[in-house]
């Protein structure tokens, strides 16, 4: 330990000085990923090109005298464009305040006390306690060290760590691998040098395969798009109509085909997802964690705290000749370092000597002890060591797994193979069990390495209970039935996996030790991750080849972990997974955090996860089916009739309350055959679909364009506004038909919310036809046989998709 604390530092800040210090500096914050309602309200309009030709030729019609129309044209899209923003806003609204439920902390000194602190609240001249997993909260001058090692990948993209000494400089954003210590902060928020750096970079995220799925629909959707739009003008055009009223026809055709909610609606999808995850006991760091966690078909785990109840007991201490000792209880009380801080993340295994030794009074007992150095768990040597002194006696502790810590002592004794037994018959109980040796070291210095563990004396054994939790074989069937394959990934040994395993209710499909993993490539590789499901004596680079191997094999995988180990396993994991109560670098790699470890809570995220993606595509669907069908109806009607089938202004009316009444669909009820299997994107099927569907949509408007034209022989208005009432209704009534896989649909209840937004806007369009406004519109009253035939189309439309529904269902086998 290298002691270079002055008095002040000892004491830390007031908190008068604190306060000063935060008036002056602000607060710690970086706020680079939070966008300001402003940006957000500019974005609804960033990239649409088809709007902005749009505007141009509305200003362009106002200016040569169509000055109605193209008022109202501007009104709908500033109405899209709100709602739009209001839906996003919220969105992040409802994030920024389940982010504020696992905020990051860190320790600091004030006053003289340790008090733990929102990283926000930390200012200049604050002391901050470090230790293992910590993650930098602001830029600090180290001040005092005991073997500091510091990860710095976030900002250089070295993994290897640094060593750092008394005056070195910690930054923003890097995590301590090891050791311990203090540091001063001396820069906070952009001022850091992760901030700095944050200001010029963006710091992406991988796109997940649900975002490249967006993507590809939308790549789709304007190839159709721009096809159809040019193909409209130039026929219109050709045939000798007003090329401005032409092109505002084609460009508002192209802007009713085009899913300008899609992004509310995966917006709200996903934030209504986060809404329900949290009252569930999940935390999204991003709303498109949602996503991954739905897709996930594999779930790699630690048994401890998913399994069991990750309260680790101490139960038995045994010496060498098999029977309890006191002694050894002392021992493995000293071997445990003490933190600075309760707060402070340590071994489970240190905790559970803690508290026995408190129980038995052994604290007291044993008075001062001063520690020299510590290793936390080397996952390579397989045990930690301590060095303290004791009275008068410098001691070096080594405790870890059984063959290791025992291959660093002399020779074995008869003493030693009794001891053995007791550990095979603790560890056939499905006990943890740990080897704590040690020898008095005669040379003092200031570092130690495993060199020094070496010629050590075997002191005893250490017996751990795990117990299962109650509800373990219910969260299993749960995963099961959800289709995700459970892999057991732990550095305990076979034997006590399996007995844990088997306890559960886990079918075993194969055990595969870490060395197997190691020794594997290729195929053989492939095969062991896929077959097998409980991987014993993994390391964190055999956890980091399994999950690699299974994503090579196709599949989405989750990892659950929170040890400081683990975190570069929950950044290759597809969906990392953490908990409230682990590591500050665990919980900062990973994209979900549990406020409630354990499986069943894992099997509600997944289950929200996919309710999301089937709302999402919902929306898709009906774009590529009604909508689709619609829009090419009005397209080929454009250049058949005498007139235009519906004005611009007529086609943003219908596009504008067709959206409002899919804003519900986020809210909308999933059936539980829905949710079973992971989905994924399937543009193929997409574009199937559409094929599929769209043309009935447009059979049933040619029967309402013939008898709109032919048998009530309506005129221009009436033909325009009787079209706009059938294809708004079954445009909106559709949804009830592909939102369920369900034959007859009615088998599947629907949210109430969509029902009832449905059926508003449908009486909405109604009641404008008769209302004073319906002029502007060029809306003019139509007779009451109109409305029986409306009735009547769209019962039959419903009724005709619905049964080549359940066949396209079984021809193309999607859906089930």
């Amino acid at each position: 330990m290298t002691l270079a604390m002055t008095a002040q530092q000892e004491r830390g800040l007031t908190a008068a000085q604190a306060l000063e210090n935060i008036t002056k500096y602000g607060a710690n914050v970086l706020d680079t990923q939070r966008l300001s309602a402003v940006s957000i309200f500019i974005r609804q309009f960033r990239g649409n090109y088809l709007l902005y030709i749009l505007i141009t030729c509305t200003v362009a019609s106002f200016f040569l005298g169509e000055k109605t129309s193209s008022l109202y044209i501007f009104f709908m899209i500033l109405l899209s464009s709100v709602l739009g923003f209001w839906n996003e806003y919220s969105a992040q609204k409802t994030v920024d305040t389940l982010l504020k439920r696992i905020t990051p902390k860190a320790l600091v000194k004030r006053d003289g006390r340790v008090e733990e602190l929102p990283i926000s609240h930390i200012t200049v001249g604050d002391i901050v306690l470090l230790s293992t997993g910590s993650v930098i909260p602001a830029d600090l001058s180290l001040v005092e060290a005991e073997n500091l090692e510091v990860n710095e990948s976030a900002l250089t993209g070295e993994s290897f760590p640094v060593t750092k000494q008394v005056g070195d400089m910690l930054y923003m954003g890097t995590n301590i691998e090891a050791g311990r210590g203090f540091g001063e902060v001396v820069q906070i928020g952009r001022a850091t040098k992760y901030g700095k750096i944050a200001k010029s970079l963006s710091f992406l995220k991988p796109e997940t395969s649900f975002q490249t799925g967006l993507r590809n629909f939308g790549n789709l959707l304007v190839k159709v798009i721009i096809i159809l739009t040019l193909g409209i003008f130039g026929a219109n055009f050709a045939l000798g109509k007003d090329w401005l009223t032409s092109l505002m026809f084609a460009l508002a055709i192209a802007v009713g085909l085009t899913p300008e909610l899609l992004p509310v609606v995966v917006t709200l999808s996903l934030s209504h997802g986060a809404g329900r995850l949290f009252k569930k006991h999940v935390v999204v760091k991003r709303l498109v964690s949602i996503e991954n966690l739905g897709n996930m078909d594999v779930l790699c785990t630690d048994k401890t705290g998913t399994l069991t109840e990750g309260k680790i007991d101490l139960i038995d201490y045994v010496d060498l000749t098999g029977q309890r000792s006191i002694e050894l209880l002392n021992y493995a009380y000293i071997s445990a370092p003490k933190v600075a801080h309760s707060k402070h993340f340590q071994n489970p295994i240190d905790r559970a000597i803690e508290a026995r030794a408190g129980k038995n009074g052994v604290a007291g007992a044993l008075g001062n002890i001063t520690y020299l150095d510590s290793e936390p768990f080397d996952y390579t040597k397989k045990a930690s060591f301590a060095v303290a002194n004791y009275q008068g006696q410098t001691w070096l502790l080594v405790k870890g797994v059984y063959e290791s810590v025992l291959n660093m002592c002399l020779g074995p004794t008869d003493k030693v193979s009794i001891l053995a037994k007791t550990q095979a018959r603790y560890t056939a109980q499905g006990h943890r069990t740990v080897l704590l040796a040690g020898k008095i070291v005669s040379q003092i210095k200031a570092n130690y390495s495993w060199q020094d563990a070496t010629g050590l004396q075997v002191l005893g054994l250490l017996a751990f209970s795990d117990v299962l939790k109650k509800d373990t074989k219910k969260a299993l069937d749960k995963l099961e039935k959800l289709n995700i394959d459970l892999k057991v990934l732990t550095g305990d040994n076979e034997t006590v996996s399996i007995k844990l395993c088997q306890e559960a209710g886990l079918s075993i499909k194969g055990v595969v030790l870490g060395s197997q993993i190691q020794q594997a490539q290729g195929k053989e590789l492939a095969k062991l991750v896929c077959a097998n499901n409980v991987f014993a004596r993994v390391t964190p680079e055999d956890k980091l080849k399994i999950i690699a191997a299974l994503k090579a094999q196709g599949h989405a995988v989750g990892f659950l972990g929170d040890g400081v180990n683990d975190a570069p396993a929950l950044h290759a994991a597809d969906v990392g997974i953490s908990v409230e109560g682990a590591s500050d670098v665990a919980k900062e790699a990973a994209g979900v955090v549990l406020m409630k470890k354990g499986l069943d809570v894992i099997a509600d995220g997944v289950m929200e996860g996919r309710t999301t993606f089937n709302n999402t595509v919902k929306y898709i669907l009906m774009g590529t089916s009604s909508n689709f069908g619609n829009m090419f109806s009005a397209s080929l009607a454009s250049v058949l009739l005498p007139f235009l089938p519906m004005t611009p202004v007529q086609i943003l009316l219908n596009n504008t309350l067709y959206d409002f009444s899919q804003i519900t669909i986020p809210s909308d009820q999933v059936d539980k055959e829905s949710l079973l299997k992971p989905r994924k994107w399937d543009i193929g099927f997409i574009r199937k679909y559409m094929t599929f569907f769209g043309p009935i949509s447009s059979l049933f408007d040619f029967i309402t364009f013939f008898v709109l034209y032919k048998v009530f022989a309506y005129g221009i208005g009436g033909f325009q506004t009787g079209w706009f009432l059938e294809s708004l209704t079954t445009q909106v009534l559709i949804i009830f038909v592909i939102r369920t896989a369900r034959t007859p649909f009615w088998r599947s209840k629907p949210a109430k919310a969509l029902v009832i937004s449905s059926i508003v806007v449908v009486l909405t369009a109604i009641v404008l036809i008769f209302s004073p406004f319906a002029h502007t519109f060029g809306f003019v009253p139509l007779r009451f046989d109109y409305f029986i035939f409306l009735a009547v189309i769209v019962a039959i439309y419903l009724a005709v998709t619905d049964v080549l529904k359940r066949f396209f269902i079984n021809r193309f086998q999607v859906w089930n």
